[in-house]
Order: C-alpha cells, then structure tokens, then sequence
C-alpha cells in the first residue's frame, strides 16, 4: 500500500504545513522574535534544506520547523532585512 501524499502545486504543499509553520512562529514570538514570520521559516528551509533533500515526506518536513535551528533562522531572516530596501512610490 503506498500511503505518499502527492501534492499538485508547491501551494499546495505550503497550505497543508502551514499550521506548523504557524506554531513555531508563535513559539518564536513568545521568545521576543516578532519579526520572524512563516513565509521567513518557508523560504529559510526551502533555500537551505530542503533544496539538497530528496524524498521528503510531510513527517521530515514538519519535523524541520519544528527543529530548525533558531539562530541560522534568525541570522537568515535579519541578512534578508539588510538586503531589502524601500523605496517611495513616487508615481501618480
């Protein structure tokens, strides 16, 4: 019996581990890491984990946020603050 769950679109995949992603931003925001959100922990593992893994399943990849290792996180999210600039919309 082959119990893989497939998924059809990477939105799809985000949307079904979105409620962990939601639960380890909320932890990480009662330790003062309020500008630390779930698209940060998405892009931070996807970009750095899970690009060199194959075969995940829904289990590896929840245990990932659930264990993501904070200060890289935290260093990844602060970096892409610095890289990211504003800009007035001056146009009409």
């Amino acid at each position: 019996m082959n119990s893989e769950i497939k998924f059809k679109s990477l939105q799809e995949l985000y949307d079904r581990i979105l409620p962990a992603l939601k639960s380890k931003a909320r932890e990480l925001h009662k330790k003062g890491m309020n500008y630390i959100y779930e698209e940060d922990i998405w892009n931070y593992l996807k970009r750095y984990k899970w690009t060199s893994s194959r075969s995940l399943d829904l289990g590896d990849m929840v245990n990932d946020i659930f264990n993501i290792e904070v200060q890289e996180l935290d260093s990844y999210v602060k970096n892409e603050f610095r890289n990211y600039h504003r800009d007035v919309n001056r146009e009409d």
